[in-house]
């Protein structure tokens, strides 16, 4: 791109004030930017942005960064100058804005080739294809309900509803189901599907050397019983209020004994789509199931596209590549898409309550003075406002805000630096300490972590930061628990349940929550159970057991003419089965 018409972007779009260095900077990897995104673009016909309205766009995100808190300067420019993670940010979201005033091209594919497929943009390359083998959300949202079903499934609206089994009943006192299952269903390698194989896949689901990352849905299990080829009985030993929700999640999906053992390369399931393909880095590929026992889907191929990097995947939408991304990792230039009647943007709602994650069971962190301090030097809105460009709910504890039980506790612990700074010195810290702050890959955990270390050293936390890949982050925070601190977003629906296990990675080991925790699941009356729920909420708030920041945003950004993607993620899926397109011209 032209100097000249980098020039004038940044003088159209109000950036004009920023210092000289920084302007440089931007210069520079705009251009680097805009030369990666040529080649996408060099070649078709121009379907991009008009001038007038990417301008107004980018004046929208900055005007509505400055209402997020009045009185402060709120500015885009300004708070990238105030902070040095957005500057990468900035520097995308401008190339992507200039590029898009340029002649360039957005090219996209015919329209019998879209009626017969989707592509989809993901931001995590799943590492592996077994929802019942792994913890990583990137599994289930490419096989849940596509590739792999349950006995139950959970729609869009979070309703719990029929899969492979059609119907069930629920004795009196809660403790025994019966599950009729359907006929005529077959998995994609064939083998049939019947009582023997929800049998097998809840035993191994529950044995003690079992890898489910969910094993404590399974727990209340007392004995599995196959009644007839297509009925199974299950006892509970107490009643559990979330069961049949439970299993209508990613990890209680029904696996075959003859491919199980494959599934995580070579994914086996019922679902209406079977595994074809995945270019390792590149793309995952599914094809429609001749052979699904339910209502066969619209589309024929669904295709899973890995785009790690945000400004790839906003090039990628802008020039056809990809149809979709659900959850758009780029909130900067959201407005952009807005202003462009190719897109629809969908905000919704998910359950990923994003912590600053705390090692309860290492010093210094095992002081609740300590892990309070950590909570009271980070100010929530600033974080939204700044890294995630105003999206995004404050929370006080681990509880969804759409939730009928959440109760609001972020004034438990509230921003307040000094207080901070008197509890350190309390613990005998006044002189500060240092802490490893352990990364994974998304978007929000590196610039969040660019955040949070800078507000936690403003208290004397000097924060020691070190990303690390998926792999990496599973192996040793996860499983070896070998970290100080770390920022992830949990997107399992109503997981609250993980601070009563001893064995999780926060080491939290809280005898008194773990009572209450038994009492919630075993509650039965709606009232009891709510008034339990929130509870617990207040409990691991008042312990401070990790740092709550915000519940996630949705923001799907995808072709207009795209229908039945989800606009809320009451689960962790991008179900594609109902994905149609609409009839009219491209």
């Amino acid at each position: 791109m032209p100097s000249s018409k980098f020039k004038e972007c940044v003088d159209d779009t109000a950036l004009r004030g920023l210092r000289p260095g920084a302007r440089r900077i931007l210069e520079r990897r705009a251009k680097k930017s805009v030369r990666w995104f040529s080649s996408k673009f060099r070649s078709a016909v121009d379907r991009s942005f008009a001038p007038a309205d990417t301008v107004g766009a980018l004046r929208g995100v900055r005007d509505r960064a400055g209402q997020n808190r009045p009185g402060l300067e709120l500015t885009l420019t300004e708070r990238a100058a105030r902070f040095s993670a957005n500057w990468d940010l900035l520097g995308r979201a401008l190339a992507l804005l200039c590029l898009a005033l340029s002649p360039l091209a957005c090219g996209a594919p015919s329209s019998a080739q879209r009626r017969a497929e989707v592509v989809i943009g993901i931001p995590l390359e799943p590492p592996n294809l077994d929802p019942t083998a792994g913890a990583a959300a990137a599994i289930d949202e490419v096989v849940y309900a596509n590739v792999f079903e349950g006995l139950t499934r959970i729609g869009p609206d979070g309703a719990v509803a029929p899969a492979l089994a059609k119907s069930w009943s629920v004795s009196a006192d809660g403790l025994v189901y019966e599950f009729e299952l359907g006929a005529g269903v077959v998995f994609h390698d064939g083998t049939s599907f019947d009582a023997d194989d929800v049998v097998f896949s809840f035993e191994r689901a529950r044995a003690p050397d079992s890898t489910n990352a969910q094993r404590g849905y399974f727990e209340p299990i007392e004995s599995i019983e196959k009644l007839d080829v297509d009925r199974v009985r299950i006892r509970l030993k107490r009643p559990s209020s979330a069961f049949l929700f439970n299993l209508g999640q990613g990890d209680a999906v029904i696996v075959a004994p003859e491919s199980a053992a494959t599934n995580a390369t070579n994914p086996v399931g019922t679902g209406p789509f079977r595994f074809a393909k995945w270019r390792r880095g590149d793309q995952i590929e599914l094809e429609r199931f001749d052979r699904y026992w339910g209502e066969a889907p619209k589309i024929a191929r669904a295709i899973f596209q890995i785009l790690s990097d945000p400004s790839a995947a906003a090039a990628a939408l802008l020039a056809g590549d990809i149809d979709a991304f659900p959850n758009f990792p780029a909130p900067e230039i959201v407005a952009a898409f807005e202003a462009n009647q190719r897109f629809a943007v969908v905000k919704g709602t998910t359950e990923g309550e994003t912590i600053l994650a705390v090692n309860n069971g290492r010093k210094p962190f095992d002081d609740l003075r300590v892990r309070r301090a950590l909570c009271h030097a980070i100010d929530r809105r600033a974080l939204i406002d700044t890294v995630g460009f105003g999206y995004g709910t404050p929370i006080g504890s681990h509880f969804a805000p759409h939730n009928p039980d959440y109760v609001d506790l972020t004034h438990v612990c509230p921003y307040d630096p000094a207080r901070a700074r008197a509890l350190l010195a309390e613990a005998g810290l006044g002189g500060g300490f240092t802490a490893k702050l352990m990364l994974p890959p998304p978007g929000y955990a590196r610039r969040g972590g660019e955040f949070v270390a800078a507000a936690l050293g403003a208290v004397g936390v000097k924060c020691e930061i070190v990303n690390l890949e998926w792999a990496q982050w599973l192996k040793q925070v996860f499983a070896d628990k070998d970290y100080d601190l770390t920022i992830v977003s949990h997107t399992e629906p109503m997981d609250i349940d993980i601070y009563a296990r001893d064995d999780y990675y926060f080491q939290y080991r809280d005898e008194v929550f773990r009572a209450l925790y038994a009492r919630i699941v075993a509650a039965t009356d709606p009232a009891e159970r709510s008034r339990l729920l929130k509870e617990a909420q207040r409990k691991i708030a008042e312990d401070a057991v990790n740092v709550f920041l915000l519940e996630a945003p949705k923001i799907g950004v995808w072709n207009a003419r795209l229908k039945g993607l989800w606009a809320n993620s009451p689960i962790q899926a991008n179900d594609v089965t109902g994905v149609y397109w609409s009839q009219g011209d491209d």
